[in-house]
């Protein structure tokens, strides 16, 4: 989806939400039939006629009165899925989200008015904070323009969770707290947090009706700077938002207990607009190789300056290089791009100064929030440490641009951008690892109420039949691959994939205390990718110049993201180290090989 960020002064942000769709049922019959090619590809005959077995008898059986139940449930709901997505994919997660789920990305300003340039990390973290903040005032404005796919309105409910939002740990479900309101809702909360060093501050982005202006906000992030480097670090209480889910509920409940001014503390954290976090390291980044910049600055940094559980934090290095890094629990990536790519255009428009006014007013100087702390929790902040570095230790992530071509010639050759890299993914694991990878790339569905995504899966049996067309040098290339795609991604950003409706299905049976369903214990469901067994996890985060990155689903598997601009393609490529079949570089090379030999065969075809 192109992004175009309008200031809408026709449209109000959030106009449509009570009239958009709810979110269909599926057809019970559709849905099994698609299932039943989706695991084609990692079955010998056999094995799919015993699964075919399965699923006639699910279809004729408990499956049917499953369906009728879940058709029950939408009658009553906008979305039948929105509590469940919410709990099953990430509030009932015990394992670290913040290492596990969260997303993050590097800022693309290295490639034009910002190239990495020490000394400059709070004057160019004042400009790209105010502008955030503007874009926060759009949207308490509603200013912000209703995204469109072709002429359908698009849901914007989840841009309302990217300030004044945070996941707040729990023993054995996390919950969401999310206190952002529009201008006619009410008042917001319009503090920042800090993190530097270990240490903790908040300062107010609205003075006396004003919005702080950059030199304003250089100002109190100098003071906090300061005050840092010439004092003693701070405990690094932050840390504990890595650690797995009950063991921060229960450490977080112990905190409270301590003294009733940590509740406060940390109610003003997670009610603050973002979290700012201002990191010693210096990572190297070219506009070719933002590798550094993903592992040490995005996804996984020092977590004594992240907060693990916010809706968005942003980072900046000493070397006035920046990054994004989220909860991936209350919005999926898409409404954060809109955000950064507002953010980026002002600061590209403006050649990354401030032309407005030096003035500073006299506002109140940060206030820095002290926490009350013991000695377990002194023991629990470096066991939390210890633990994450260890496990991020074990991470591989590569992050490259492929700068031969991008977007303007593939379509030039009437192909769709988004086909042909994951066509090029799929040969680049065949010849990898040998078989077929059974792969999710995220589909949208904001098309309808309070929608977040679908399953593509984009190992078809034609895909497979492709690749190993393309490895074998007396086949004849069939390139009509690239239109069963096409018509793949169409079906499930109209939301007739079938990887929730079997979800919903299964969840009703739990409900029901019933036993589960066959369907979902046979191997042809994990060995496809079933129950978030995906060996290839991937997303297209748009064609902007903004890129992300997440980890892989399973331990022997990848997590690639991608995104696609006219003249390029950047790649970010996650796998474990521990894993002796997978290597993040390896693949992301073979991909990019994969790119010429595609383009060769267009040329050898006429496309």
């Amino acid at each position: 989806m192109e992004k175009q960020v309008l200031e809408s002064s026709e449209e109000r942000t959030f106009q449509y939400q009570d009239s958009l769709p709810p979110l269909p049922v599926p057809p019970l019959e559709e849905s099994l039939s698609k299932y039943l090619d989706a695991v084609k590809p990692f079955l010998n005959e056999e094995e799919y006629k015993r699964t075919e077995g399965i699923v006639k008898k699910f279809e004729n059986g408990i499956g049917k009165e499953l369906h009728q139940k879940l058709l029950e449930r939408a009658k009553t709901r906008r979305n039948w899925l929105e509590d469940w997505w919410l709990n099953v994919a990430y509030l009932d997660l015990r394992i670290s989200t913040q290492i596990h789920c969260n997303m993050g990305g590097p800022g693309p300003f290295i490639e034009h008015c910002w190239p990495p340039k020490e000394g400059t990390q709070i004057e160019r973290a004042s400009i790209n904070l105010w502008h955030t903040l503007k874009f926060w005032d759009l949207l308490r404005a509603e200013k912000v323009a209703i995204e469109r796919s072709r002429d359908a309105v698009l849901d914007m409910n989840q841009f309302r969770m990217l300030f004044c939002t945070c996941k707040i740990p729990g023993v054995t479900r996390d919950s969401i707290g999310s206190y952002f309101k529009t201008e006619t809702e009410g008042e917001c909360p319009s503090h920042l947090i800090v993190l530097c060093r270990g240490r903790v501050f908040a300062f107010d982005a609205i003075h006396e009706g004003n919005m702080v202006t950059p030199p304003e906000i250089f100002r109190q992030l100098t003071y906090i700077q300061k005050r840092c480097h010439s004092e003693p670090d701070g405990p690094g209480l932050a840390a504990l938002t890595s650690n797995e889910r009950t063991k921060w509920a229960e450490l977080r409940e112990y905190l409270i207990d301590l003294d009733p001014k940590n509740l406060t503390h940390l109610e003003k954290i997670q009610r603050s607009l973002f979290v700012v976090c201002l990191d010693d390291s210096s990572p190297h980044a070219t506009p070719e190789d933002y590798s550094e910049v993903v592992t040490r600055l995005g996804l996984i940094g020092n977590p004594t300056v992240r907060w693990g559980d916010k809706s968005y934090n942003s980072i900046f290095f000493t070397n006035g290089v920046c990054s994004a890094f989220c909860d991936h629990a209350p919005f999926d990536a898409m409404a954060l791009i809109t955000m950064l790519a507002y953010a980026e255009k002002k600061i590209v428009e403006n050649e990354g100064k401030w032309k407005g006014s030096d003035k500073v007013r006299d506002i109140p100087w940060p206030e820095e929030l002290v926490f009350t702390v013991d000695q377990k929790i002194i023991s629990e902040i470096g066991r939390a440490k210890e633990l994450y570095y260890k496990k991020v230790s074990d991470l591989q992530l590569v992050h490259y641009a492929f700068t031969s071509f991008g977007k303007a010639l593939i379509r030039k050759k009437k192909l769709h951008p988004d086909t042909f890299v994951q066509l090029a993914l799929q040969l680049a694991y065949y010849k990898c690892h040998g078989r077929p990878g059974c792969c999710y790339e995220t589909a949208m569905t904001r098309r309808f109420y309070h929608g977040r995504t679908e399953t593509i899966r984009s190992c078809t049996m034609e895909a497979v039949a492709w690749c190993k067309s393309m490895l074998d040098p007396s086949a004849s290339v069939n390139s009509e691959i690239y239109f069963n795609h096409n018509v793949f991604r169409s079906i499930c950003i109209y939301l007739t994939g079938f990887d929730r409706h079997l979800l919903g299905l299964l969840l009703i049976a739990q409900e029901q205390g019933l036993p589960v369903p066959e369907l979902y214990m046979d191997n042809a469901f994990t060995a496809s990718g079933g129950g978030g067994n995906f060996v290839l996890s991937t997303s297209l985060t748009g064609y902007t110049r903004l890129s992300g990155s997440a980890l892989p689903m399973v331990e022997h598997g990848y997590g690639f993201f991608y995104s696609i601009r006219d003249d390029r393609i950047l790649i970010t490529c996650s796998s474990w180290k521990s894993c002796p079949e997978t290597d993040a570089e390896v693949l992301c090379r073979t991909v990019f090989q994969c790119f010429q030999d595609m383009l060769q065969l267009t040329v050898a075809a006429q496309l």
